[in-house]
């Protein structure tokens, strides 16, 4: 008997009982927005309210979730590891979108960010404005080179017209431990506002030893200069986490999901050195000693508005981003001394990159005319030492003083980009056209100063990466939109991409690679009436040149990789959208995807054919849906939710499939507010894995491969349990 589709019965409540379109009626309340301000490209919006009802401490990205479209996957409750985050649209990986906080460029998130940082590290959760996400393809002026998919881009709350002091408290599993204060100034002398935050999070791992730890400080100040404006921000954040071991299918079904590294036995990682295994343990990858990640960044920016007529405006932001960190393997494949087998293997990292941002805005008549340009310069290292060890080291602080260094590389790329955009209104408004085209322009010099990778240079440019656009009003709250538009993905420096192979590799490859590009079409319909607001989505996207970084060895030892052109990629899907607010109290938000991303070119490894033609790509899940019920009914509020991730494959030629799964949620809380000093306090419990079910979240933590019938590649991470949290939080 055929396995019944567990989607099946969600479409149909997504799709029948809509109303007959109407007029808007009165306001409901809702915490995501379908309906979209008339774009010509599917987006959807995350309020504030949304973020605040969230697990305080929690990424944004964990937020979006819920969204049509976005696979996002993590190890932990609250989605901030960085090994594990995941984050993904319509099959397009998470290094393929672009990400920006307030117009600054976040590059594309990665583990081992060579031109950005973490959305978790830029700004506190707490202070978290708007969330606006575009699945298929961004706005023209938006500052990436990586997004040859959607966008993300991620809006802070001002300085607070008020003066303001709000402060909260999140305790629970697993010795959780989430603070969080934050003082507005409220209009000072000549306008000047000032925000200052901190936040301190401390939790132990929920499963084997360690602390996954952060401290944040944010400051933003806004002045009015007339009809003008200046504003500034400059955020620190200090992250150290204690990272889980990396999974396969054979090692869930051997050792259990519950297995991680060995700390802090560290008898039982020397005798696994030196090849004595104990229990179910067979081989040196099972387990190491400890692994963890550090990062200490500082982001800043300052920007300039100016308003000199009604119908003309300029902005200019300038922003600097310095970051340091290193990722720490204990690793059994490098001895420290005869007498102790082990060593601490790590990659160094440390950005340091300049920017300039500059929009012009004009309306003329039915036309509404914008144009700019991004500049940017950064300089990135990337370094992998080994540092000899008597013992179990506190690795919790940057290392110095290596006994070995494995591989040493500089990077300098430059970034020039110019945008141009003309948006026309047409039969009384009607029908808006948008046109326009960007100009892209990244070059990256290396350098080796040790070891056997790459030097050399690249570049990725196109003349002209056109994008066009409608949306037609049929009445109010009904319109249709489209949008066709071209994207180019640029080279990446650091220890993945084309300057991570040897020397030779690379000047026998280099001549013939070519920038990713992707051609995207999306088509829609979104309506709002009364109490329902919704969207349907179909889209399609023809991904060529798309570059395949093949690794040669287990991800600890990290031999120099090899690159491969895989060709063409299709991918076309649906995704509905609805919600329904009813007695101003309640509201039901669905979502729906089908996406259907397969590779469309079998590529050469060494020689070999890997006929993966027509395989799905890996880490995309066919069908996905989401469901939230929430209920705010003052001073109660509460909402609970599942979402549903269907099947992905973590090999290229999908013979190892990882399980589809439901995860539930729930939140509830009490909100009381007062005329006194204490304006507002709020206690909330969240519950993340309401069933407490056992699952692979994220997968390719160390890449993927061309086949692994016996699933003995570890490369996944097993979710986190059941675990809850209570918070106490007050405004004054």
């Amino acid at each position: 008997m055929p396995q019944a589709n567990p989607i099946a019965p969600c479409l149909a409540v997504l799709l029948c009982g809509a109303p007959a379109l109407a007029d808007d009626g009165p306001a409901v309340s809702e915490t995501v927005s379908v309906f979209g301000n008339r774009q010509s490209r599917q987006v959807q919006n995350i309020s504030a309210d949304d973020q605040d009802k969230a697990l305080p401490g929690s990424s944004p990205l964990k937020t979006l979730e819920k969204l049509p479209g976005i696979n996002f996957q993590s190890a932990d409750a609250f989605g901030s590891y960085e090994w594990s985050a995941r984050f993904g649209m319509r099959g397009f990986g998470q290094n393929q979108i672009g990400f920006t906080l307030d117009g600054i460029p976040l590059g594309d998130m990665s583990y081992g960010n060579n031109n950005g940082l973490h959305i978790s590290r830029a700004i506190a959760s707490e202070n978290m404005g708007r969330v606006a996400v575009s699945q298929g393809a961004g706005a023209l002026g938006l500052a990436s080179s990586s997004n040859l998919g959607g966008t993300v881009q991620f809006y802070s709350l001002p300085p607070a017209e008020q003066f303001g002091f709000r402060v909260s408290q999140t305790l629970g599993s697993h010795h959780t431990s989430h603070s969080f204060a934050r003082i507005d100034s409220g209009a000072l002398t000549a306008g000047t506002k000032l925000a200052f935050s901190v936040s301190r999070h401390r939790a132990d791992k929920w499963k084997g030893d360690g602390g996954q730890d952060q401290d944040q400080y944010n400051l933003a100040w806004a002045q009015p200069l007339h009809a003008h404006r200046l504003s500034g921000f400059y955020n620190y954040s200090d992250r150290s986490e204690t990272d889980y071991q990396d999974m396969s299918l054979e090692m869930k079904d051997r050792l259990g999901y519950d297995w991680d590294n060995y700390a802090p036995d560290w008898q039982r990682a020397v005798d696994a050195a030196n090849g004595q295994f104990r229990g179910a343990v067979n081989n040196l990858d099972d387990a190491y000693y400890l692994g963890r990640g550090l990062r200490r960044d500082r982001l800043g920016g300052l920007t300039l508005e100016l308003n000199p007529a009604p119908a003309l405006q300029f902005k200019s932001t300038y922003y600097h981003h310095s970051n340091q960190g290193q990722g720490h393997w204990y690793t059994p494949y490098s001895p420290s001394s005869a007498t102790v087998p082990i060593s601490i293997r790590t990659t160094e990292y440390d950005i340091d990159r300049d920017g300039i941002l500059v929009d012009g805005r004009w309306q003329w008549e039915d036309h509404a005319l914008s144009a700019g340009f991004w500049l940017e310069r950064s300089r990135h290292g990337a370094t992998r030492n080994f540092y000899a060890v008597q013992g179990p080291e506190d690795t919790n602080r940057f290392l110095d003083r290596p006994m070995s260094t494995g591989f040493k590389q500089d990077f300098l790329t430059t970034t020039q980009q110019f945008y141009l955009q003309d948006s026309l209104t047409l039969l009384s408004d009607k029908l808006r056209l948008n046109f326009g085209f960007k100009s892209p322009r990244i070059n990256i010099k290396s350098t080796s100063l040790v070891g056997s990778r790459a030097a050399g240079q690249l570049l990725a440019r196109k003349r002209l990466l056109p994008q066009i656009g409608f949306n037609y009003a049929m009445a109010p709250g009904s319109e249709w939109f489209g949008s066709l538009s071209r994207n180019m993905r640029a080279y990446q420096p650091g220890v993945s991409g084309p300057f991570s192979q040897t020397q030779t590799a690379f000047d026998l490859t280099a001549h013939q690679l070519k920038p990713e590009t992707s051609t995207v079409l999306d088509l829609g319909y979104r309506f709002k009436s009364g109490e329902w607001q919704g969207a349907v989505a179909v889209y399609a996207a023809d991904f060529k040149d798309r570059i395949l970084n093949i690794a040669l060895c287990s991800g600890i030892v990290g031999c120099p990789n090899t690159i491969a052109n895989i060709g063409k990629v299709s991918t076309h899907g649906m995704e509905v959208a609805t919600n329904w607010a009813f007695d101003k109290q309640w509201n039901w938000f669905n979502a729906l995807t089908f996406n259907r991303s397969l590779y469309r070119s079998d590529y050469l490894d060494n020689g070999k054919l890997i006929a993966i033609s027509g395989k799905r790509v890996v880490d995309s899940p066919q069908w996905m849906f989401n469901t939230e019920l929430s209920m705010d009914a003052a001073p109660w509020f509460a909402r609970i939710g599942g979402k549903y991730s269907g099947k992905r494959y973590y090999t290229y030629l999908n013979d190892s499939p990882l399980a589809g799964y439901w995860v539930g949620s729930l939140s509830m809380g009490y909100k009381y507010k007062s005329g006194g000093p204490l304006r507002e306090m709020e206690l909330q419990l969240n519950v993340d894995n309401l069933l407490n079910k056992r699952y692979f979240s994220t997968t390719g933590s160390n890449g993927y491969v061309t086949s692994d019938p016996a699933g003995t590649f570890a490369t996944s991470l097993t979710g986190a349990p059941r675990q809850v949290f209570l918070s106490l939080s007050g405004r004054f």
